[in-house]
């Protein structure tokens, strides 16, 4: 019954959203039988969040080979051009990539925003929690993000997001607005990644698909908002 109530409550707000077998299954199918692509011989790569609750791809890893782990706090491809590089040489002789890629929130089965109850505990946590974070430092007026080489990461995420500010702490549900432009930003850098490292590719095409995840209670199904699936020439 709560993955009914999680169903009701996810679709109300985001109708666009698939359940994540949905997902793997839907896109799965387009890569194989739309764009003949030959997924035995796919490598696959992520640029989600570090958070363990972020298993959605698991369905993409049981069919393809990887995943090569881009991505570090809230979804950010921190792996940069050598990771990007590195990626490319990794890729099976004759074979094509999949780069799975976004950023993430939480709801909870009231329909609470920017939390997620996690295994063991007794009150919903944050979730993305970089991003939940980031979002109560820019709440308040004075802070500007601090370099910082302990908590890099953070700090980069806070700094790219940082001139998105008003935008976020004026919108009716800020929680969602952050994510929404912490995705703008992953797609943004994956593109400019890709772009720079081009010729490191020896393949005809890889395949990117990138959006939101949707987390929900542990055992449950998450979800995945679709925004960007394309099939990119290399050559």
């Amino acid at each position: 019954m709560l993955q009914d109530t999680f169903d009701k409550i996810v679709y109300k707000k985001f109708p666009m959203a698939m359940n994540a077998k949905d997902t793997s299954i839907h896109f799965l199918g387009l890569l194989k039988q739309k764009h003949r692509f030959d997924i035995s011989r796919m490598l696959m790569a992520t640029s989600l969040c570090s958070d363990e609750v972020n298993n959605h791809g698991a369905s993409f890893f049981n069919v393809l080979n990887g995943p090569f782990i881009m991505g570090g706090l809230g979804g950010i491809p921190f792996c940069g051009l050598t990771g990007t590089t590195a990626f490319a040489h990794h890729i099976p002789d004759g074979g094509s990539a999949f780069i799975f890629y976004g950023s993430h929130i939480g709801i909870t089965d009231d329909g609470k925003l920017g939390e997620v109850w996690r295994p063991g505990q007794q009150k919903a946590g944050k979730s993305c929690g970089a991003l939940m974070n980031a979002l109560s430092k820019f709440s308040i007026s004075a802070y500007k993000p601090q370099p910082s080489e302990n908590d890099f990461q953070q700090y980069f995420l806070e700094k790219s997001l940082y001139g998105h500010r008003d935008k976020i702490l004026e919108s009716a549900e800020p929680e969602l607005t952050i994510t929404e432009e912490a995705y703008l930003q992953i797609d943004k850098m994956i593109h400019e990644n890709i772009h720079q490292t081009k010729k490191e590719f020896h393949v005809k095409r890889i395949a990117l698909l990138g959006g939101i995840i949707i987390n929900t209670d542990s055992g449950l199904d998450d979800y995945f908002i679709p925004k960007n699936f394309e099939v990119m020439l290399m050559n």
